[in-house]
């Protein structure tokens, strides 16, 4: 029998199943992947913790986010108290652009965030050295086949708050500002030699230029002179 006749005859069926399943995991993985980019998450930014002192009043940041939406989003946060997760206050954003009902736990607690700008942050009122530690924030979202979501803050509280030193930096801006004031300087006066050495070339032009004039002038009266003189 002839190979080029008998098309996809000749390959093995195991290779056939595997390819298969190749193509069904990567679908699979594509679509697990779509999924994670669109699900539920929140944050406390950039900066996971906060040193404050002793008596002040601090944000405890956090925000979700949700690339299909929310409904009856559930959200909390909770202290961790040498291991026990103690609630500070918890509630439900019914949907989007509705503001949340807010169960407030602790007498210090202030809830501050807004469904509008999906935001579930709280201040904490004169806090003591009893409130360092961990706060969790975290959500629940029903519409993503209840999907949920975390993250902590760090909370460090002192007596003071320490002073930066920014002698360092202030001297690197001197020195970078010194340099930078230097080039332009420079700039400066080597465009100032530029156009005056350009001014006195076009001086020393218009005056050849002149004396050459005055040369050929003198030349033809000289010429002139003699072509008019009679012979004795």
């Amino acid at each position: 029998m002839d190979p080029r006749k008998s098309g996809s005859a000749g390959v093995p069926r195991s290779a056939r199943s595997g390819d298969a399943v190749h193509v069904a995991g990567v679908i699979l993985a594509l679509c697990v992947g779509v999924w994670y980019s669109q699900a539920l998450e929140v944050s406390v930014g950039k900066v996971h913790f906060v040193e404050a002192m002793n008596g002040s009043t601090v944000l405890l940041p956090c925000t979700y986010s949700s690339c299909i939406g929310i409904k009856n989003l559930y959200f909390s946060w909770h202290y961790n108290k040498n291991g026990t997760m103690d609630k500070m206050c918890d509630g439900v954003i019914p949907a989007e652009g509705i503001e949340p009902h807010v169960r407030i736990l602790w007498p210090r607690v202030e809830f501050i965030g807004s469904s509008k700008t999906t935001n579930i942050s709280i201040l904490l009122w004169n806090v003591t050295f009893d409130d360092e530690g961990e706060y969790t924030c975290f959500a629940r979202n029903p519409k993503e086949k209840n999907r949920n979501h975390s993250a902590i803050f760090t909370l460090i509280v002192v007596d003071e708050l320490k002073e930066v030193d920014n002698t360092v930096t202030i001297i690197i801006l001197s020195v970078v500002g010194g340099i930078i004031g230097l080039i332009i300087v420079i700039m400066v006066l080597k465009a100032l030699v530029l156009f005056i050495i350009r001014k006195v070339q076009e001086k020393n032009k218009e005056c050849l230029v002149s004396s050459s004039g005055i040369d050929n002038t003198e030349n033809g009266l000289s010429k002139a002179e003699n072509k008019a003189t009679p012979k004795a």
